[in-house]
């Protein structure tokens, strides 16, 4: 039989760690100083990481840790610095988002246990497949999955799934977020996002926010998504206070055990929400009742009053651990308490023999009740034996202080550190071999730079440029017409289809163009995503990772090798200096040219104020300064374009190690197209608005 769903609750202080053990959590995240995807939290050093871990250790509560960012080449020795001590110390699992991080915690640190961070994007059964490939054994679901898609994750895959119940919503697809970054370099893949999201953008030219969506709250849906299986029941909220964390843990339990109180979920959105919950994404229901924000009434809700009482939730420890007591008290020697859980048994012994009673001699039921006294400790009794010689007596004293004792060394023995195996040489002998079997860059090797070769990407047919002369690979959209493919068939290039970032429950859909599309002698798909790389190796494709693959270290790459991909797509917030240190043996490509895709969202913010026949596929945001942002839509997604592309025609020469340029053609004409490629052939000053993107500022 399976085992109820697991209370996932979040820290990011201390406090907040033993709010969530004291109002009922089965399990802890939390995150240390760095490498985690909630930096500004006030996360937790080194000897703090250790009082968490043995402070639920102690309680029977597991502690998963977030290692859940993007790492560059130059911090992965620090990060696996920081994997060793988290190994040292037992955390139970580390929720990674990094492809290379977690390959090289696999085999560095065989035995910790890997959970997939929703960060990964990973939206399909297909996508969770290749998780399993790669050694994880859960996956953090996306927040945009409706309850049939949940069941299917719980169906068809053998990884344990896990699912937010409740908190924050972002409006882009976690992983695939590039906002934050493009417009101040605090990139939300490295634990820093700005949330510009939360102001104005609008989808008509009026004051809105239709970037921003209400909370998530699932609390009173949690018998439904137990019923499909679901693992883990997750609650999002590193960066809120303890009460906050007091109040989500306590409603989730309440509503677990079959009695939800109503006024705890009026309690649990006076502490944070914006404009109340939404259930949106789960019972399908896509649209502009889910967009909110945080209102003056949202924030005075949560008044001195309505805190203290949320506090007054931990102020005392809980007993939640079973002990089971034996005493042994008899003539002429020392009384012995043995107390036993959790696989775990100490005994302690007295200072004082017992003596013959003068009056009232100590009894069984005055034994018992002594040592049930367990108040204020992480322990209640579950059972007491008791051998008792008739006719003698022991202070009251040293009975208490026998059960303090016991009781303190059996803390003690329950939060004792459990090491994880950790093999240091695994480390830098993986990730020298990849750089010594990676070719050199053409500077490294004292030869002349010549240009990239060109891979473009076209929106639709009427994009595809009519010179083509020095275009390696083209990649169509996934439902191309026949007529693009027949007006490049047999010009020497390379023809391709890109499976769009989003796919959700259209899996199908997209193994079925595949098929048409192998029929037309396409072998190559373009995949941002781990559920295209999968349903593309499925259909026999060769893989080009896109930029969604956040590829963003040598070791990343690496991992893509071991898939077999040919050739990926750089990580958008790498800087070109970084771009050219990457090592692999795989092609290189540079996103040179397009307006990157900022956002990917499975709720139209265009919908809000118009209908699709209304749209037309030619509708923009508006942020406060008035700088307007294409939305573009594809198989049930939409896409937040930046405002202006990228250009870097003029700045080739400072383009180094790179085997591609990736041309990403959107609104463009075919004639705009075509200038494009000249003007990089031929290394053309810029004209008009565009932008670096983030090739020399990077990110934080």
């Amino acid at each position: 039989m399976k085992r109820p769903p697991e209370l996932l609750a979040p820290a990011g202080s201390l406090d907040a760690v033993i709010a969530a053990v004291r109002c009922g959590a089965d399990a802890v995240y939390f995150g240390a100083k760095e490498f985690n995807a909630r930096r500004n939290a006030d996360n937790f050093g080194d000897e703090e990481l250790e009082t968490a871990i043995r402070y639920c250790h102690a309680r029977g509560v597991k502690v998963h840790l977030t290692l859940n960012t993007l790492v560059s080449d130059e911090e992965l020795p620090a990060a696996m610095k920081l994997l060793r001590h988290v190994c040292a110390l037992g955390a139970d699992v580390l929720i990674l988002q990094d492809l290379g991080l977690a390959e090289l915690a696999r085999r560095c640190a065989p035995n910790m246990v890997r959970h997939a961070s929703t960060q990964m994007s990973v939206q399909t059964p297909q996508g969770a497949a290749l998780l399993k490939e790669l050694g994880f054994s859960r996956v953090v679901l996306p927040r945009e999955l409706c309850k049939e898609e949940i069941a299917s994750f719980a169906k068809q895959t053998d990884l344990e799934t896990e699912v937010f119940i409740h908190g924050a919503q972002c409006m882009c697809v976690s992983g695939q977020c590039y906002l934050s970054a493009m417009l101040g370099s605090r990139s939300g893949n490295r634990g820093l996002c700005a949330q510009p999201c939360r102001l104005q953008f609008s989808a008509d030219d009026t004051p809105r926010h239709d970037l921003s969506l209400k909370d998530l709250s699932l609390m009173e849906r949690l018998d439904d998504l137990a019923a499909l299986g679901v693992d883990s029941f997750k609650i999002e909220g590193r960066m809120k206070r303890p009460e906050y964390v007091a109040a989500a843990v306590t409603a989730a339990r309440q509503a677990m055990s079959g009695e939800p109180d109503p006024a705890m979920l009026q309690t649990l959105q006076a502490v944070f929400s914006r404009s109340g919950f939404s259930s949106g994404y789960f019972d399908g229901a896509r649209g502009s009742a889910m967009f909110g924000v945080r209102r003056k009434e949202d924030v005075t809700a949560a008044t001195g009053k309505v805190l203290a009482s949320l506090a007054k939730l931990y102020d005392q420890e809980p007993g939640r651990i079973g002990v089971a007591f034996s005493c042994s008290i008899l003539r002429g020697k020392a009384p012995v308490l043995t107390a036993e859980a959790a696989d775990r048994t100490v005994s302690v012994t007295g200072e004082i023999l017992p003596e013959e009673a003068r009056q009232k001699p100590l009894t069984r039921e005055t034994l018992q009740m002594r040592l049930s006294k367990c108040g204020g400790t992480p322990f209640f009794a579950q059972a007491i034996e008791i051998e008792l010689d008739e006719g003698l007596i022991l202070p009251a004293s040293e009975i208490n202080a026998l059960r303090r004792r016991a009781l303190e060394t059996l803390e003690n023995a329950l939060s004792a550190v459990k090491q994880i195996a950790f093999t240091e040489t695994d480390f830098s002998t993986y990730f020298s071999e990849k750089k010594k079997n990676a070719a050199p860059a053409a500077s490294a090797r004292g030869e002349t730079q010549k240009l990239p070769g060109f891979s473009v990407r076209v929106a639709h047919g009427g994009q595809i440029p009519r010179d083509i002369s020095n275009v390696e690979n083209l990649y169509l959209p996934l439902d191309f017409d026949e007529k693009s493919v027949e007006s490049v068939k047999n010009k020497g290039i390379s023809l391709g289809v890109e499976i769009p970032r989003g796919i959700f429950g259209a899996a199908d859909v997209v193994e079925k163009q595949l098929r048409r599309a192998k029929e037309f002698g396409i072998q190559t798909a373009l995949c941002s995503t781990l559920d295209a790389v999968s349903l593309a190796k499925q259909a026999g494709m060769d893989v080009h990772g896109g930029f969604g693959l956040n590829i963003f270290n040598s070791a990343s790459a690496a991992v893509l090798e071991s898939l077999d991909v040919k050739a990926f797509t750089l990580s958008p917030e790498l800087t070109l200096t970084q771009a050219e240190r990457l090592q692999t043996r795989l092609g290189k490509m540079l996103f040179a040219y397009g307006r990157l895709p900022l956002m990917l969202t499975r709720n139209c913010p265009i919908r809000n104020v118009k209908t699709c026949a209304q749209c037309g596929g030619a509708s923009f945001l508006t942020d406060r300064m008035g700088v307007r942002f294409p939305v573009v839509c594809r198989l049930g997604c939409s896409e937040v374009l930046n405002s202006r592309p990228i250009y870097l025609a003029d700045r080739l020469h400072e383009v180094r190690g790179v085997d591609t340029l990736l041309f990403w053609f959107t609104g463009e004409s075919r004639e705009t197209a075509d200038a494009v490629l000249q003007a990089y052939r031929t290394k053309k000053a810029v004209q008009g608005a565009f932008t670096r993107g983030l090739c020399y500022r990077g990110v934080e």
